[in-house]
């Protein structure tokens, strides 16, 4: 049993599509990435979405949230909330 594709035949009916290639590898390759490229390498992509936290803000910012929740557990355990 083989996987065959099929495409309209135009009268409401399906019909085998022909089998032109005997290597299907080439079809994984797109002519946009790496090998297929004159260079070899996939291109540079640039992603608007992403703007990249400098390394001292993230460090700054996750130092502030644990001195925050510090000063929280410290200040509801000092006056009996959660004690």
């Amino acid at each position: 049993m083989s996987l065959q594709l099929y495409r309209p035949d135009g009268k409401g009916g399906l019909e085998p599509r022909p089998v032109l290639e005997k290597d299907w590898r080439h079809q994984l390759r797109s002519p946009r990435w790496g090998s297929a490229r004159r260079t070899g390498r996939p291109p540079e992509l640039a992603n608007p979405e992403m703007n990249p936290t400098s390394t001292l803000r993230s460090v700054a910012f996750w130092l502030g949230l644990a001195i925050l929740t510090f000063v929280l557990l410290v200040a509801g355990y000092g006056s009996g909330f959660w004690g």
